[in-house]
């Protein structure tokens, strides 16, 4: 019962829907007025989206059966005006026949001369009338002498004929390939547009015996022609256009999914296009009959021969060899017959599973069967169809498509294009298509003030698609050829280059502090190692990308701690700290413990003093600030930039230690400065040796040779010289 009022309600929907009177607005009004709530509005939605979607079935189907009964009813027009056409000759011949046939009822004795007379005018008009059909169907052979129908040395005069009018027409050697193929027919045409009937341009068709060639004029080169199109004649439609002045003398070829429309010189010409194209493909339907009769029907025994020569010895004659019979393939059975429409309709209809199954099936049938003439026209009909399923599924993985829905959106023509045994084609046309779509988000980011939070957005869009393609080419190409898996890693380099490029545009181009810098790169290697989970390791190529805009990186930054040191030490009076208050105090003990420096208790004095100079505290400060950052960009290729770096650091605050040493004479300011040499030598050089090796890996010597050579030793206090 509840079935039969939601069906009621439906049809009265759609007749509510489908009334002449009907008003959106007015119907979402009454509608919003007359729900209780949200759950009334969802409900109703739900039923127009049901309404709308079996609308949009009935209307897809409706296409397609009128599709088919257009095609349907153009074949029985086609059919219908050849019958039209040759009861009109059977007409004229009657007639004629008619004409003549009082001139032999007359009396032989009544002038005799003059019957012989009229009959001499009579024959020889009648000869004229047969010279003329003569002369038409002259049309229909050619040169060499022979008719359409001839054989033996007619067929070579045809071939040379074809042969002769096709080296005027650039771009179809290949047609002159095909056996047994000759020329019936050819004339000048111009081709209209179907909607605006606008002329479109001058044209010369060729007819053979089982195609049609449509060439172009070439203006500049008199006499030649540009090949244009090439219709195989089973698979054309000629319907006749009505003549509608100023529009006269034209014609129709219905050629799936297409139709061009041509006009001849004069009705005449005209009319013997359609009759020479229909005539042609009768023949051709006749002769194609014909041989899947011959193939079908089966042979008798093979029939042994006498022996020529009776007196020859038995025993001389070697054993015949049987002649092997070629193996009939039976090709009457309808989904054979309707197979290249049907890939027609499936093409047509982005039915790309559907018309790889027709071929999957052809392919199954036909695989442990011959080849004789009929299996290969059906191939080569079949062939042509591939080619523009093939070419179809091409364009739908083209960048120019919409990039949106990500690499899931491709997986259907891939599929299908790896079913076709296009692999090689369907991975580059895949990652051609996710490059774009990659370049494409990237170019969409909008660059935020804050680098670190573009550069997060950045490596998320970029490392998510970069995931996303990875499982889906191996979802797509499991089973296939290894070659592929090459061809994704050279992509995936590529597609990494492209997102270095922003990024290094965005940190290293900008200016950006080294601590930002090395937030961006830690970030981009957590990405990075994300990937590992699919079994792809980028994160080399990464490093290999990045090597040269992180030393640039580097060694700005070491140029700026050095010219900050510089500074300092020319403005140094090498007199204690006064930080004023605790707080200050305590925040300076916080920050040396955060630089590893734990018995800075023994170098502050009482009422915030410490014992030591604000130079040395900032250069320990500034100089473990720059080895942690660096040890973030750190990898293998930056040990000796990195470790380099630091000894140039390092190298002068040791030297303005090493000149204050020498150049003071106050005893006082001297043992204050050995003082902070002492935690220069002790305490900060064994922290930047011990954070390196953790950082690292591996000890630095450099920095163990600096140290052991710039250890004080007790001089003379009276000296004004000291060994450093």
């Amino acid at each position: 019962m509840a079935m039969a009022m939601s069906d009621s309600g439906a049809s009265r929907l759609r007749r509510q829907l489908e009334s002449g009177s009907f008003e959106a607005r007015l119907y979402v009004k009454q509608l919003s007025q007359q729900s209780d709530g949200d759950r009334d509005l969802q409900e109703h939605r739900q039923r127009i989206q049901a309404l709308a979607e079996e609308t949009a079935q009935n209307l897809k189907r409706n296409v397609y059966q009128n599709y088919r009964q257009f095609i349907e009813t153009a074949r029985e027009i086609s059919y219908l005006e050849s019958e039209m056409y040759q009861l009109s000759h059977l007409l004229t011949e009657q007639k004629s026949s008619l004409e003549s046939i009082p001139l032999t009822l007359l009396p032989a004795a009544a002038a005799a001369g003059a019957a012989a007379a009229a009959g001499g005018e009579e024959g020889g008009g009648g000869a004229g009338c047969r010279d003329h059909r003569r002369g038409q169907a002259g049309l229909f052979t050619t040169p060499g002498g022979a008719s359409r129908d001839g054989a033996g040395p007619g067929e070579e005069g045809k071939q040379r004929t074809l042969t002769t009018l096709l080296e005027k027409v650039e771009g179809c050697r290949h047609l002159l390939e095909t056996p047994g193929q000759y020329l019936v027919y050819n004339g000048d045409l111009v081709e209209y547009e179907a909607d605006h009937m606008a002329q479109l341009q001058r044209v010369h068709g060729f007819l053979m015996n089982d195609c049609l060639l449509v060439a172009t004029w070439l203006p500049q080169r008199r006499g030649m022609y540009r090949y244009n199109a090439l219709y195989p004649l089973d698979g054309l439609a000629v319907v006749n256009v009505k003549d509608n002045p100023p529009m006269k003398d034209m014609f129709k070829l219905l050629m799936f999914p297409e139709s061009r429309i041509f006009q001849a010189e004069n009705a005449k010409i005209k009319r013997e296009w359609l009759e020479v194209l229909e005539e042609t493909k009768r023949a051709l339907s006749e002769k194609r009959r014909r041989e899947q009769e011959e193939a079908a029907a089966p042979r008798g025994p093979p029939q042994v021969t006498a022996k020529a020569n009776p007196f020859e010895d038995e025993e001389d004659d070697e054993p015949a060899v049987p002649e092997v019979e070629e193996e009939k393939v039976d090709l009457s059975m309808e989904w054979i017959q309707e197979l290249p429409e049907d890939l027609d309709v499936c093409i047509a209809q982005r039915d790309f599973e559907g018309a790889v199954d027709l071929l999957d099936k052809l392919n199954n049938y036909l695989e442990d069967k011959p080849s004789p003439p009929p299996v290969k026209e059906l191939r080569a009909k079949v062939d042509e169809r591939v080619r523009q399923l093939t070419k179809v599924l091409m364009f739908e993985l083209s960048p120019g498509r919409s990039l949106r829905g990500g690499p899931k959106a491709t997986r259907r023509a891939v599929s299908q294009l790896i079913r076709l045994g296009q692999c090689t084609k369907a991975c580059e046309l895949f990652l051609r298509n996710r490059a774009a779509a990659v370049h494409t988000a990237i170019r969409q980011l909008r660059i935020e003030g804050a680098t670190l939070l573009y550069i997060h957005k950045l490596c998320h869009v970029f490392f998510t698609s970069l995931l996303e393609t990875a499982r889906e080419f191996e979802t797509d190409f499991a089973g296939t050829d290894s070659g592929c898996y090459s061809a994704f890693v050279v992509w995936a380099r590529s597609a990494m280059g492209m997102f270095v490029d922003a990024f290094s545009k965005q940190v290293f181009d900008s200016k950006e502090s080294l601590s930002t810098a090395a937030e961006c790169v830690k970030v981009a290697k957590e990405h990075c190692q994300q990937l590992g989970d699919i079994g792809l390791d980028l994160t080399f190529i990464v490093h290999a990308l990045l090597v040269k805009d992180i030393q640039g990186a580097l060694h700005s930054y070491k140029e700026i701690i050095i010219e900050a040191t510089k500074h300092r030490n020319s403005e140094e009076m090498w007199r204690r700290m006064n930080l004023m208050t605790p707080e200050a105090l305590g925040k300076l003990k916080e920050e040396m413990k955060n630089c590893g420096v734990s018995n800075f208790e023994q170098y502050t004095g009482d009422n915030c003093w410490v014992n030591l100079s604000y130079t040395v505290v900032a250069f320990t400060k500034q100089t473990m600030g720059f080895l942690e950052e660096a040890l973030k960009l750190y990898f293998p290729e930056l040990h000796m930039v990195l470790l380099e770096s630091l000894m140039e650091i390092i190298l002068v605050a040791v030297q303005h230690v090493d000149y204050s040493l020498r150049c003071e004479q106050d005893p006082e300011k001297k043992a204050f400065i050995r003082q902070n040499a002492s935690f220069l030598y002790e305490t900060v050089l064994p922290v930047v040796e011990k954070r390196f090796e953790e950082g690292v890996g591996k000890p630095a010597k450099q920095l163990q040779d600096l140290r052991n050579a710039s250890r004080l030793i007790r001089v003379n206090p009276e000296s004004t010289t000291s060994v450093v």
